[in-house]
């Protein structure tokens, strides 16, 4: 394959990518199972991207060829850069409320779309720059952005059940029953946790708060297999008050909706079918980028 014939097909997958920005993002948020491990699809197709290129520089470098490691991991960098910077951007009222929040990754805040543009731009600069380096370069670039995204179009195109709110009945904490598919007719977010994980207790402060400023939704917290004592222990000892607490100690919910991990949150839309799902700690910025897939439309403005 000729330099040409690479840049046009790197052009075409950015094209895909940037045509189904949302798409993409949407399928890259949920996870994969290994083992009794899961981990979010978005990070490993990354990881699989980042190991990619820098495997391909280090060969070509092993084998004599220019040392393009540097230069890779500059790529890397504007491209990891750019997509944190523009995600932020668009949340800032949310970010600059919690400044530290900005540098915690772990809530998966990254605009795809301005990530791979950043790095496209980067790689074509430095091999403008770089004669000798330029082949390997733009090898080595090629190969992870097509690892990463053609990874990320096949979630696209692989057919995929739809899911809706499992029927099911669950034990409230507070006493009675709550029955999920009776829920169907506002938006569901439904909470897939438990008090010993860590990630879920850091996530439920910006839950409590979306749950108290967007009443047209319902928010269902699933407890996963502990008894009510514990739960109302660590609510109350938080000095935590949340509705739809409800507990599920066979793991009923988590199995009907293939949840692998914890914390897990599935949002649903006013017909109880699910529109997209979180694997991992959520912030508040990434519930609010989830929480207006589902909101419901505003009533026009009286004249």
């Amino acid at each position: 394959m000729g330099r040409e014939d690479a840049l046009l097909l790197l052009r075409q997958l950015l094209r895909q990518a940037i045509k189904n920005h949302d798409e993409l993002r949407n399928h890259l948020m949920g996870d994969l199972a290994i083992g009794l491990f899961s981990f979010p699809l978005g990070v490993l197709t990354s990881f699989a991207a980042v190991v990619t290129v820098l495997l391909l520089g280090h060969l070509g470098t092993r084998r004599g060829g220019p040392d393009i490691e540097p230069k890779l991991w500059i790529v890397i960098g504007a491209a990891l850069l750019a997509a944190r910077a523009v995600y932020v951007a668009r949340f800032a009222d949310l970010y600059l409320a919690a400044p530290v929040s900005i540098l915690d990754i772990r809530d998966g805040g990254f605009h795809l779309k301005s990530g791979l543009l950043a790095g496209a731009v980067v790689a074509g600069w430095l091999t403008w720059r770089d004669k000798a380096g330029r082949k390997p370069i733009l090898a080595a670039t090629l190969a992870g952005a097509a690892v990463f995204l053609l990874v990320a179009i096949v979630q696209i195109v692989r057919p995929a059940p739809t899911l809706n709110l499992p029927q099911l009945a669950l034990e409230r904490i507070e006493g009675g029953s709550l029955a999920l598919a009776g829920l169907a007719g506002k938006p569901v977010a439904l909470n897939i946790w438990a008090s010993w994980c860590g990630p879920c207790r850091r996530e439920i402060p910006a839950l409590r708060k979306a749950q108290l400023a967007h009443p047209e939704i319902t928010f269902v917290f699933v407890n996963q297999g502990e008894a009510p004592e514990v739960v109302g222990k660590f609510l109350g000892g938080q000095n935590i008050t949340l509705a739809n607490v409800v507990l599920d100690r066979r793991h009923a919910v988590a199995n009907a909706l293939g949840a692998k991990g914890l914390p897990t949150t599935f949002f649903f839309d006013s017909k109880g079918v699910l529109q997209a799902r979180r694997a991992g700690e959520l912030s508040h910025a990434t519930l609010a980028e989830k929480i207006a897939l589902i909101q419901p439309p505003k009533p026009p403005a009286r004249p």
